[in-house]
């Protein structure tokens, strides 16, 4: 079923609930009342037939010449007179020692007995009890109240309910109606005004659906439709849905985005590492081949590009280990140290360049691998041995920006890093030159070892860079 509809069968139920208890208060209200008048007029009654039971009628009030009322005491001998004072199907009963006998008014103003089944059911009628209803045999409901005179007499008068019940069945089919009324006007209003409230929720839910359509299974996936901002109020219920769908959508496109970024960066890393591997292999095929052929010794190129293949396959896995978050050794590391000998190594190895190292007074350590960060820092140091010219002045420092923290920098006064390079100089298999010739540098995965190792150790990267000045840097907690 659904909201529209629960919401309208809701409202139709409150009403119809409402208008039931309404009608049931008015019902017992008009009830009392009604049952009060005829208490009234009933007691009215009952002290006129006390009072005719009672003696000699004068002058013109209860008893009195013109007082048409059966007498009392004309029930048991005397003839009554006829009776036009009272409504018609009144009834009156006596009950004395020597009889008993009753009459009641009809609808043409004379008098009928009581059945002895009637007077029967009025004998035990008590004078001391409020007004009571009895249902007399071939009478009907009628409301009943006794009295004794001064001589004993006992006095019983009744006057039908006929009235009143008619009056409450009425008023109960008149509230019937109304209830039916009330709960088709409130279907009927009801699901205009839930339909029109709910309408921005179908929108929203039509957003939904737009976006289930989309091919979101492969490729880049972009910004796709949002909820309008008029229905993304957070005041509103269907506003916080507006909201939370959107910032839901952000969440979807952004991991999406980053899948394919993630699936592209896999694709471009196999064909990046096949040409790499391609070439040593090509080079061990056509020396072992050229050998075979002129009967010459050239083991010593093939142990060149065994090497070659050697190293570039260990980064690879060294990167593969890195990404799948195998830990590494956790042990003081004294930068200090480790920097002095890395420069010491890039000395003997590179004598064109001018090494410079700046340390502080104290030595520095954090947590970490050593070998790991050796390697870090050594691929700095040949980086900048490799892409600048003879003569460039390369500084290794180690400063303390904080005491959380060491920052490991290699500046350098060469050329610098194209504007175009700097925004990927970390990711795998970035180089200056596209060629890929073995002149031109290695295979492009120096920085992205070191943002690797940096990452791997809870720490981070950056580089900046100018003509006359670069400077990598990494950043490592100090616990």
């Amino acid at each position: 079923m659904s909201l529209t509809r629960r919401l309208v069968l809701t409202v139709v139920a409150l009403v119809v609930a409402v208008s039931l208890l309404v009608a049931g208060a008015a019902t017992l209200v008009m009830r009392a009342y009604l049952t009060d008048r005829l208490d009234a007029e009933l007691a009215q009654s009952t002290e006129r037939a006390r009072v005719q039971a009672g003696g000699n009628p004068v002058g013109d009030g209860p008893g009195g010449p013109f007082d048409s009322r059966p007498r009392p005491s004309a029930l048991c001998g005397e003839p009554p007179r006829p009776s036009l004072g009272q409504s018609a199907r009144s009834l009156t009963a006596v009950y004395t020692d020597d009889c008993r006998a009753g009459v009641q008014i009809t609808e043409s103003a004379g008098l009928r007995p009581l059945s002895s089944s009637a007077l029967d059911e009025l004998a035990d009628v008590d004078p001391d009890d409020e007004p009571l209803t009895v249902d007399l045999p071939g009478l009907g409901s009628v409301r009943v109240a006794a009295t004794t005179t001064a001589d004993g007499t006992v006095v019983v008068q009744g006057l039908p309910t006929g009235d009143l019940d008619e009056t409450l069945t009425r008023l109960l089919w008149w509230e019937a109606l109304l209830t039916v009324l009330g709960a088709a006007a409130a279907g009927l209003v009801g699901g205009v005004l839930v339909r029109r409230q709910l309408r921005p929720l179908r929108e929203v839910a039509a957003t939904a659906h737009e976006v289930t359509t989309l091919p979101l299974d492969s490729g880049e996936v972009g910004r796709t439709v949002r909820v309008p901002e008029k229905l993304t109020d957070p005041g509103n219920e269907v506003g916080q849905v507006g909201e939370a769908l959107n910032r839901l959508l952000t969440h979807v496109e952004q991991a999406l985005d980053a899948r394919h970024e993630s699936e592209q960066q896999v694709r471009q890393f196999l064909a990046d590492a096949s040409h790499e591997l391609r070439t040593p292999l090509s080079t061990i095929r056509g020396y072992a081949e050229l050998g075979r052929r002129t009967g010459t010794d050239q083991l010593t190129k093939v142990e060149s590009e065994a090497a070659r293949m050697s190293t570039l396959v260990d980064d690879m896995l060294l990167l593969a280990r890195l990404d799948s978050g195998r830990p590494l050794e956790r042990e003081p590391v004294d930068l200090s140290l480790l920097l002095a000998e890395s420069v010491s190594d890039a000395r003997v190895v590179d004598g064109g360049h001018t090494w410079r190292l700046e340390l502080p007074d104290e030595p520095i350590e954090v947590p970490g691998d050593a070998l790991r960060l050796h390697q870090a820092v050594t691929n700095l140091l040949r980086n900048a041995s490799r892409h600048t010219p003879p003569g460039t002045v390369v500084t290794a420092r180690l400063r303390l920006p904080d005491a959380d923290h060491a920052v490991v920098e290699v500046h350098d006064d060469g050329p610098g890093i194209g504007p175009d390079l700097l925004p990927v100089v970390f990711e795998r298999f970035t180089r200056g030159d596209s060629s890929r010739t073995r002149e031109s540098g290695g295979a492009g995965l120096g920085a992205s070892l070191v943002a690797a190792i940096a990452e791997a150790h809870g720490g981070t990267v950056a580089v900046t860079s100018e003509p006359g000045s670069t400077t990598f840097g990494i950043t490592l907690p100090r616990t």
